[in-house]
């Protein structure tokens, strides 16, 4: 009799582990241009790409990601469409990349530092309370790009300092930040990392962010 109770118990177990995991993870992506992949296919934005290389190299299930940015977002932009949006604290992961219209648009660091910050915390109340479920990517610097290669030096000067701000919160906060400010500072010298506007990421310079950070991602989420 006990046996077979342990069996059935056995049974009951591998048919809850089978369960939870077929269940896919669930990722939400907040942002502006640089999310949303503004002149690039759906499949080469940046989030895409890294659900499909975290289930090809990594083997974890993302359900296509959720995707809240446009085009010309500002940190106040984006902070309005989550609050309309009535997310659930529900995600398993979350990331955040905003910042590039605040400079471009003559906000302030100080701004900028404020609503980053309210921001960053959102994103981990919606990871479920988990920052160790939240990532920051840096802000691409579009000096590097036929659009802003006139005035390059004051843009690189001033993205250094929007993106001295958004390390260091994500410091204090005890949340991953990735770099990949330098990658996009090949796009002078590589055209093929430019998309057709002269302004945004190509899907290849969008691969090579997926490249640096993929790993690190897994394991955030255990791999």
């Amino acid at each position: 009799m006990k046996s077979r109770i342990q069996l059935f118990l056995c049974m009951l177990f591998g048919l809850f582990s089978f369960s939870s995991k077929s269940q896919p993870l669930t990722y939400l992506a907040l942002g502006d241009s640089y999310t949303i992949g503004e002149s690039v296919a759906e499949a080469d934005r940046w989030p895409n790409q890294l659900a499909h290389v975290l289930s090809d190299k990594f083997a974890i299930r993302l359900a296509p990601p959720r995707i809240i940015a446009t085009t010309g977002w500002r940190t106040d932009n984006l902070a309005d469409a989550v609050a309309k949006a009535d997310l659930k604290n529900e995600y398993d992961l979350v990331s955040l990349l905003i910042g590039v219209n605040n400079q471009y648009q003559g906000k302030s660091p100080q701004q900028y530092e404020q609503e980053f910050e309210s921001l960053l915390l959102t994103a981990i109340r919606l990871a479920k309370g988990k920052k160790d479920r939240v990532f920051v990517v840096s802000i691409p610097d579009y000096g590097f790009t036929p659009f802003g290669k006139s005035t390059q030096a004051s843009i690189t000067a001033a993205l250094d300092r929007f993106n001295a701000i958004n390390k260091r919160i994500s410091a204090r906060h005890g949340v991953a930040w990735y770099d990949i400010t330098d990658i996009s500072r090949h796009g002078l010298n590589d055209p093929s990392l430019v998309a057709e506007d002269g302004l945004h990421p190509s899907g290849k310079m969008y691969a090579q962010w997926v490249a640096r950070i993929s790993a690190h991602v897994a394991k955030q989420l255990g791999t």
